[in-house]
């Protein structure tokens, strides 16, 4: 009975291909939409979940804190004590902080004989290359001789010195840094090793300096935006945090005169955006799921009109009102199951694409495809009950009357 019952709906859903397809066109679109975007969701948090996760999780970003001015204004506070005294007064009063670097950087144009690059110019110390484990694949680093007398050298990206020195070894030669209306003059002592693109960019087209360059020759000023502090161990990560909260607290007078935020931080309030995000938006495309399934009602209310006379034929020969009613059910949920099943190939073939685009990880889960064709099959059932309902209330009289 059931498999006679599928075959006439397959048989009905054949007879006018064209409105068939365009009464799933709804749901194809929306289970589609609501694939595509959890996946793109979830890759891209994945990507950078990845990114972060490889610096380690016992980093600590250290900032000024916020204050909120008349009008909404924002401003930070206690800017103009983040000194690079300050990060050593943390470095020795915080046992469970193992190393700490400034956070300070500017951007500028870069030239080299013919060459120029519009890039972000890092002023850093030695300890940069432990704390990020990034380190020169030719000539060397950042040292502390360099810092401590504010010497113009610089340490190329591999990316940006493909892009100053494409047939030329920059080791030694002599780049032009202009920022803010002025120009000087640095001697390229390292490129780093290729590291590819970060959680914060692409760090392979940076050019990185002495911090105290940058602060005393560029910024003309003593004060940094932040700190990076890298605790002892992982398992460290929480005692650092708390020290550096105790210590600034007294220090600064007021735990609103900063803020701090931990890899494992980061990383959940990530989860927790991105989340909600592709949640909020697969809700929106669950929309377009909704409308096909008016979709389908109108076309069922169209057969039901259309099959009158067949629906009189079969009450004549014996068939009750309960295999009307499971027949058109089951052509509504055979249109929203074909649809569903579209949307899914549709769906992971957009993720696909934007995943490809975007460089991240194609995620499909089982989760959000079941999720999806289980609501296209209940919007099917939904929808198609009041026309089966219809049908299966014909008096076979009058169904045998109809012209």
């Amino acid at each position: 009975m059931i498999l006679a019952i599928l075959r006439m709906a397959f048989d009905s859903l054949t007879v006018n291909k064209l409105r068939s397809f365009l009464s799933m066109l709804g749901i194809i679109i929306g289970v589609g939409a609501v694939i595509a975007i959890v996946s793109v969701g979830s890759g891209a948090r994945s990507q950078v979940t990845n990114q972060i996760s490889q610096l380690g999780s016992n980093l600590i970003t250290i900032s000024p804190g916020i204050r909120r001015g008349s009008g909404g204004r924002i401003s930070f506070t206690a800017t103009d004590v983040f000194t690079m005294e300050l990060a050593e007064q943390i470095l020795q009063n915080c046992p469970s902080v193992g190393r700490i670097m400034p956070n300070v950087q500017t951007s500028g144009l870069l030239i080299a004989g013919n060459a120029n690059y519009q890039t972000q110019v890092v002023g850093v110390t030695p300890v940069y290359q432990q704390i990020y484990d990034f380190y020169p694949a030719r000539g060397q680093f950042i040292t502390e001789a360099h810092e401590a007398n504010a010497t113009n050298v610089m340490v190329l990206g591999s990316g940006l010195a493909k892009e100053l020195f494409p047939n030329t070894d920059p080791l030694g030669q002599t780049v032009k840094l202009f920022v803010r209306n002025r120009h000087l003059l640095f001697v390229v002592v390292g490129v780093m090793e290729e590291k590819g693109t970060g959680a914060w960019g692409n760090i392979e087209n940076q050019a990185f300096i002495p911090a105290s360059v940058l602060m005393k020759k560029i910024n003309n000023r003593k004060y940094v935006n932040g700190y990076t502090a890298q605790a002892v161990s992982a398992a460290a990560a929480k005692a650092a945090v708390g020290e550096i909260e105790y210590f600034l607290t007294r220090y600064l007078g007021g735990a609103d005169k900063f803020r701090i935020t931990s890899q494992e931080q980061l990383l959940e309030t990530i989860s927790q955006v991105t989340g909600t995000l592709s949640l909020m938006l697969g809700g929106i495309a669950g929309i377009s799921l909704l409308v096909g399934g008016i979709g389908i009602m109108n076309i069922m209310l169209v057969s039901v009109t259309e099959r009158t006379r067949e629906i009189g034929i079969r009450k004549a020969l014996g068939a009750k009102r309960r295999h009307i009613l499971a027949q058109f059910i089951i052509e509504a949920l055979t249109m929203s199951g074909l649809g569903g099943l579209l949307g899914i190939g549709l769906g992971w073939l957009g993720a696909a694409g934007v995943a490809r685009i975007g460089g991240w990880p194609l995620v499909v889960t089982h989760t959000s495809v079941l999720v999806a064709f289980s609501f296209s099959l209940l919007v099917g059932l939904f929808f198609g009950i009041y026309p089966a309902r219809k049908a299966s209330k014909l008096d076979p009289v009058i169904a045998l009357s109809y012209e």
